[in-house]
Formats: C-alpha cells, structure tokens, sequence
C-alpha cells in the first residue's frame, strides 16, 4: 500500500528543535517559530493544509506590512468618505492608533492587543469616543481581511464601554417660539425649520435658495454644511440616501422664509446662494455659529444647555405623539431605519404621559374608591 504524502515537510535543527516548511504559491514558507516536537511541526503543517483546502489561508508575507502602511492603503481605498468621517479617522488614527500599532506588522496584532487599547482608552474617553476610535480599528482590519491579507481580524470579542443615556432637554412649541424670540433675526429662520421640518444644524446651514419652491411649498435636502480635518466648513451630501428628501412646508413657514429673502436681499435670481451664511457668503461654520448665536439665545429663553438638535428631537416627537404614522415620520426625519425614528428621538412628553395615567385611571377606577376597595 502506498504510504500518502505529508503536506509540507520537517527538519531536525541543531538546536534540538523542529522547523516547518512548506511551498505555496512558487514560493517556500517557513514557520515563525520552532517546534518542540515533530508533532506539533506536522500538527502546524496539517492546519496550513486545512486553511488551504478551506480557503482561508493567506500568504504569511502579506501580513507583514504594518499597521501604518495598512491605514495608508484603506483611507486610499475609502475617497468617498464624508469630510467629517475622514477628520474623525484620522484623528484616531494619528493620536490613538498608530503611536501603539503603527509599525507593528498586521499578522502580529492579537485580540489581547486590541482588548489592552479598548481598556485604556476607556479610563478616560466618553463611551461613544471609544466606539469611534474602534469602528476605525475595526474598519482597518476588515479590509486587511477582505484584501486576503490576513485571515482574521483582531478586533473581535472587544467589550466596549455601555453608553449611557445623555440628559436632553425636552422643548414644547413654547420653549421653541422662545428660543427664536431670543434669536439675531437673520438666523431665527433656523429655528422654525429645526422644528418644523426636523432638519439637522448642518441640513439647515446648506439649504440654498434654490431648492425653497415657494409655488409647490416644499424644501429639498440636497447638500450638508460639514467639517474637514481642519475644522473648516465644507460641503457635502446627506448622511445616507434617506437624508435627500423634498419636504412639505407649511404656508406659515413659507411666509417666514419668503420674508427672510425679501429682508436680505435674496431673490429666487439668487438661487445658488446659502438661504444662511457667513457675512463673505461662504457657508457658516458651526462651532462659531454655536457660541455666538445659538447658545445666548438658549440661555435668554431660560434653556441653557439645550442644542440645536433638540429642536429635532422636538419634531420628531410631535409627529408621533400627534398621530403621524410611523413611516411618514421616517421619510421626514431622513432615517434610513424606523428603528432611529422611534427609539432615538420619539421621546414621550410629560403630557403625554399624564394623558396615559389620566385615560388608564378613568378605564380601571371608574367605579370610585368605595366600589375599588369593596374588591380585595
């Protein structure tokens, strides 16, 4: 009978040690490390055999480029990345990730390494800080696998940091008329909007005249106000494919934005200017707008705290606690899953809540006190 050939082959070194060796590809590989025994060699060849005949075995010297030269290659591989996303990367990347990682090579990153990083940065990072930096570590290492650069990621069961619900400040439609009381009239506009509409800070900041129709009464979404890695304004487009939306507008919030335009000098001729923006017409930048308009007003209104995302928030709550059905809401809000729509921002107001207790009262305890307790 003939004897089936081994897969790879064994060779006795001086050291009394094992070495394992293997041809792949034109090319001979030899293991990283010795072997005790031939078993355990011939036990390293037969899983190299395996992962072959799987599928899943990569070329030991793919691994061997760095973390740093991985990072270069996914951001090259990524260009369309929004601006703000790309910023975000590469500050995780420059600060967090690669003064660890950078120049060690990709094979050689374990899961104890990515459990140590995750560990440390959340001594003192916010949790959605943390997550942040890991989606980008993750990302990286996703695309080394999908590029058959490595077989596995790292980055698996990592036990990131629970986040926390943060204090929002709920705002009723007497809490928004104040805040835009308080408001510089060029920018009071936003407010309505916020509430009306639903639209995020940098949706309002990058809506330009032309896409108001004052005839049909809608607004069309079509551009985002955001940053790059500088911090500087720039232009981009809506967080997904939900986020480009034509809108309905009310008459009264068309009358506000015609009288806007007729009050500086905009005209439907002026269709490519931003409806808001800097005195030199470039787009508004967001952390001045913030300090210098939003946050006076806030406070003038008795809300010191409260965001211009809470005005989103305050939408999205009154269209569910007034009936409007869930995926008309989804449509407005520019959410890709109904989930968000419900579970982020469809908060129940006090009112609400009162209403509930009032209507289950009169249902269960409408017989009175007396008749109740002559039950137990």
């Amino acid at each position: 009978m003939t004897r089936r050939r081994r897969f790879g082959s064994v060779r006795l070194m001086a050291s009394g040690h094992y070495q394992a060796s293997y041809w792949q590809e034109g090319c001979r590989h030899v293991a990283d490390v010795t072997f005790r025994s031939k078993a355990e060699a011939q036990k390293y060849l037969d899983s190299i055999s395996t992962d072959m005949h799987r599928g899943v075995w990569t070329n030991p010297s793919d691994g061997e480029i760095t973390v740093r030269e991985l990072s270069e290659l996914w951001k090259s591989a990524t260009p369309t990345k929004r601006a703000t996303t790309w910023a975000n990367d590469e500050s995780s990347l420059r600060v967090h990730i690669l003064p660890v990682l950078g120049e060690v090579p990709i094979a050689r990153v374990k899961p104890p390494h990515i459990h140590a990083m995750v560990a440390k940065w959340s001594v003192k990072a916010a949790p959605r800080t943390v997550r942040r930096r890991y989606a980008t570590l993750r990302a990286m290492f996703v695309f080394a696998v999908n590029c058959e650069w490595i077989s596995r990621s790292p980055c698996r069961a990592v036990k990131l940091p629970k986040i926390t619900t943060t204090r929002r400040h709920t705002l009723n439609a007497e809490d928004v008329a104040a805040v835009a009381e308080a408001m510089k009239p060029y920018f009071r506009p936003m407010v309505w909007i916020g509430a009306v509409l639903g639209l995020r800070w940098s949706e309002v900041a990058g809506i330009r005249v032309g896409r108001v129709d004052f005839l049909q009464r809608t607004l069309t979404v079509a551009e985002t106000v955001t940053r790059d890695g500088k911090g500087r304004p720039v232009l981009s487009f809506p967080k997904s494919a939900a986020g480009s939306r034509t809108l309905a507008i009310p008459p009264t919030l068309v009358d506000i934005l015609a009288e806007h335009m007729a009050t500086y000098g905009l005209s439907v001729a002026d269709k490519g200017h931003f409806l808001f923006e800097e005195p030199s017409r470039s787009p508004l930048h967001y952390p001045n707008w913030r300090r210098s308009v939003w946050v006076p007003a806030a406070t003038t209104a008795g809300h010191t705290g409260a965001g211009f995302h809470d005005l989103r928030r305050a939408s999205a709550t009154a269209l569910v606690n007034r009936g409007i059905d869930l995926k008309t809401a989804q449509v407005r809000l520019g959410h890709a899953d109904p989930r968000l729509t419900l579970q982020v921002y469809a908060e129940v107001v006090q009112e609400s809540e009162e209403g509930a207790a009032a209507a289950l009262g009169d249902y269960f305890l409408s017989g009175g006190p007396g008749k109740v307790a002559d039950s137990y």
